[in-house]
């Protein structure tokens, strides 16, 4: 009886296998030695059975003597649908491995063993976990996040070492019909996700080195840098794409948005809110109480408890002009979102509420005005600007001119569960945004109005430049550790969870 479970588990050992697809990067310095030596870290498993290396192009002066169970592919880049058709024609075990980056890993003990257990118990399409990273010559613990329904952002991070099951994998690859250069990757993992879970195994399984040390306020705009439209555009057909077949794609027909005659304080509210801005303030109160319009407007400065001298800037700006209504909440638990809810519940909010961060300021006199007009023209109940990045001196830095072009009528709110954010400045008509109300959050607060609003109404865009958006040390998304990047990244996706189910109910 004995040998026989000896058999048995020699049996099942040698049927858990993997395929692993590892990038060639001929540009890189020590291109070859990097390759061979995560060859040979990957090859130390005794669950690898083979490895194709993924070179573009054709065989050349760059090519390496590849060891023993290790093959050269000639084909595109892993982000191409031709290039994953190659792929899975050369897959002949349960599981495959996805090395996503060409640079140095290396597996943790029993790391492939881990995951293969994992996968079988869960079922799932993919598996990913965490890992170390190594930065300044460190390793530094790297978490990831869990996937969930509203996880459609072409941007997740699962790690560069993702393993899926073979059978999944040849399934979506199957029916893949479009040819995209950029986002077959991202087509793949959506396909997958409509039949199986993706599983985050939270542990950390292998070592990787940092290829973009980058602080998160200068990562968090590559999606609207206008290199990047192509890759944008192919995400979102994607994505569009996948929202179709899950029945939570959103035709644009839209509820009728009719201007209430009812009589308000003012034409328009611009709402600020505050914290410990002593810096920036009375820049952002003049670009204000500077505006030229044919409508009487007034501004909410919503002062959350500021403990520098924001108070005292605000007391002085508002006994100098009644305009300026200077709101200090009675709760002391209020996130940004809990300041709008202030400002638009205030009895003095007007017809409009328009946005304006407290390190900002409108681009000329006439930002208002514009704004006010648009909403008369595109008759909408949320109205989203452009604006331009520029330093803490007002001087323009990249990526320039941030007009979220990706929106558009048609699509828009389908693409938006896609993007992490609507853009600037947002602008609402008061009673739709009184019966939503913001998130009390200081995250995503706007990002949620602006999917709550667009399942139902239409959305207005200027795509010029509106205010100047500045950018500087302290802002609140300026350098995030990955901590909290991941709490604000998980947020957004349950907010997206969230208007997914909506809008599957919808559809019942």
């Amino acid at each position: 009886m004995e040998a026989n479970f000896t058999d048995y588990f020699m049996l099942i050992e040698m049927e858990e296998k993997i395929t692993c697809f590892l990038p060639y990067n001929t540009l890189a310095c020590n291109a070859q030695k990097i390759l061979l030596e995560t060859i040979q870290r990957l090859q130390d498993s005794a669950v690898i059975k083979n490895i194709f290396v993924l070179k573009s192009g054709e065989a050349g002066e760059t090519d390496v003597d590849l060891p023993e169970n290790c093959k050269l592919l000639l084909t595109g880049k892993l982000q191409q649908t031709s290039t994953l058709r190659t792929i899975a024609s050369h897959i002949d075990t349960p599981y495959t491995l996805f090395c996503t980056q060409a640079h140095p890993l290396q597996p943790g003990a029993y790391a492939l063993e881990r995951m293969i257990n994992t996968m079988s118990d869960t079922n799932a399409g993919i598996l990913y976990a965490d890992c170390y990273k190594i930065r300044n010559g460190k390793p530094e613990v790297h978490p990831l996040i869990d996937y969930q329904a509203g996880s459609l952002r072409d941007d997740f991070d699962f790690g560069s070492l993702l393993l899926y099951q073979t059978a999944a994998l040849k399934a979506a690859i199957s029916r893949m019909d479009i040819d995209y250069q950029t986002a077959a990757l991202y087509d793949l993992r959506l396909k997958i996700s409509q039949t199986h879970r993706l599983f985050h195994l939270p542990e950390r399984l292998y070592t990787e080195l940092e290829q973009d040390a980058r602080a998160s306020g200068e990562k968090m705009f590559d999606y609207v840098d206008p290199k990047n439209r192509q890759t944008q555009i192919e995400m979102e057909a994607v994505c569009t794409r996948h929202l179709k077949d899950i029945g939570a794609y959103l035709k644009p027909d839209f509820s009728p948005v009719v201007f209430s005659t009812n009589s308000f304080p003012v034409e328009a509210t611009v709402v600020i809110p505050v914290r410990n801005r002593e810096k920036t303030i009375t820049d952002a109160v003049r670009s204000v109480l500077t505006q030229q319009t044919n409508f009487s407007f007034n501004l909410i400065v919503v002062d959350n408890h500021s403990t520098d001298a924001t108070t005292e800037i605000l007391q002085n700006c508002a006994a100098k002009d009644r305009r300026l209504l200077h709101v200090i909440p009675l709760r002391n638990d209020l996130g940004i979102g809990g300041c709008w809810n202030e400002a638009i519940m205030h009895e003095q909010c007007g017809k409009f509420a328009v946005q304006l961060d407290s390190d900002d300021l409108y681009i000329n006199h006439q930002t208002l005005q514009k704004i006010i007009d648009a909403f008369y023209a595109q008759h909408c109940a949320m109205l989203v600007g452009a604006y331009q990045m520029v330093n803490f001196n007002l001087e323009e830095i990249p990526p320039g001119i941030i007009d979220h072009r990706e929106w558009t009528t048609e699509n828009g709110r389908n693409n938006a569960l896609r993007i992490n954010g609507f853009g600037a400045p947002r602008a609402f008509y008061t009673p739709i945004i009184r019966q939503i109300k913001f998130p009390n959050t200081s995250y995503g607060e706007d990002y949620a109005v602006g999917l709550a609003i667009s399942r139902t109404y239409p959305i207005g865009r200027l795509y010029e430049p509106l205010y100047l958006c500045r950018r500087w040390e302290d802002n609140t998304d300026a350098s995030l550790d990955i901590r909290q990047i991941n709490n604000h990244n998980f947020y957004k996706d349950s907010i997206r969870t969230i208007e997914l189910l909506a809008r599957l109910n919808r559809s019942l």
